[in-house]
């Protein structure tokens, strides 16, 4: 009895990855929904919209946008999450999808055990900027100013818990300085008192400001990223002056969590081929995004330790939306 059962068990195993396996050689033979949990316009929507185009031509099954902005990204997550995981829905993954756990006292997901990952495919550092008025040309500048005026400092940001309040607030935390943030309602607003000397200080993106730059109506003090950005070499980091700070806007692929292993994969190749379009990368790098071709494993530790990260920076400023 106790074989039989083994036998059946085995047959039963062997069934189930056939299935599997002839559900992934089908894959996909039907439109494939791609969820950017934010309103068009936003630099995810252009990298999505991007991805989705070419990676249509690679899957030869038309990829399309759905847009499902609101709540910071929260209501367009939280479809992607109770999605059918067959494939037929990905989402646009990237860094508030970690912040957004910290922001609220409950969300209708779980960031990370509701969802596969694929792969990291775009980041994009920021840019440390002040207005010249500020009188400060470094980084280590910026600090001891700081330390000589706490509280008197602001900084500017495109609202609460956004990439740029976090930003900067890391580099506060991180350089015990105390500046006064001041959130705006988006990134225009934001840069637009930057430009005007109403604020002093911003985490923005590179290409956003980087005319600015040029023409002498802001200063680039510093990028987020870990090192130099190829794009403006002699612009020195942050973690030169403050060993260990790391922050920039990632862009990455992500499933329902019980998607099949050979749907992912598939997906994961296709998006691989993808990124090393041309188009992909000369439009990545207009929009001061590197591109960035990972794996499942690769992705999913980056999620940890961005939650882990960004929840240490909510709590030690006591972020919280509600």
């Amino acid at each position: 009895m106790h074989g039989l059962l083994l036998r059946l068990l085995k047959a039963g195993a062997v069934l189930l990855a056939l299935t599997a396996g002839a559900a992934a050689d089908e894959y996909p033979d039907k439109p494939i929904r791609l969820i950017i949990p934010f309103p068009p316009g936003g630099s995810n929507d252009v990298v999505g919209r991007l991805v989705a185009r070419h990676l249509s031509d690679q899957l030869h099954q038309q990829v399309f946008v759905d847009n499902r902005g609101g709540a910071g990204g929260t209501i367009g997550t939280d479809i992607a999450a109770k999605a059918a995981p067959d494939g037929y829905t990905l989402l646009l993954t990237s860094t508030p999808h970690v912040i957004l756990p910290h922001l609220h006292k409950k969300i209708p997901f779980d960031a990370l055990k509701d969802f596969a990952p694929i792969m990291q495919f775009g980041d994009q550092p920021y840019a440390l900027t002040i207005h010249p008025s500020l009188g400060v040309t470094t980084v280590k500048e910026l600090i001891a100013l700081a330390q000589k005026q706490p509280g008197n400092i602001n900084y500017a940001s495109s609202g609460n818990g956004g990439a740029q309040h976090m930003f900067a607030a890391l580099f506060v935390s991180m350089a015990k300085i105390n500046m006064v943030h001041i959130p705006y309602k988006g990134s225009g607003p934001a840069r637009a008192d930057l430009l005007g000397g109403q604020v002093k200080v911003g985490c923005l993106g590179i290409a956003s400001v980087l005319a600015n730059h040029k023409a002498g109506q802001v200063r680039i003090l510093a990028v987020t990223s870990a090192k130099r950005s190829p794009e403006i070499p002699d612009i020195p980091s942050i973690a030169e002056t403050i060993p260990g700070y790391s922050a920039s806007l990632w862009q990455g692929m992500t499933v329902p969590r019980a998607t099949p292993q050979a749907v992912i994969e598939r997906i994961g190749r296709d998006l691989a081929k993808t990124m090393e379009s041309p188009d992909v990368r000369a439009t990545f790098e207009r929009s001061g995004t590197y591109v960035v071709v990972t794996n499942p494993k690769a992705f999913g530790d980056l999620l940890r330790v961005e939650l882990d990260k960004w929840g240490k920076v909510a709590r030690e400023i006591n972020l919280q939306v509600d």
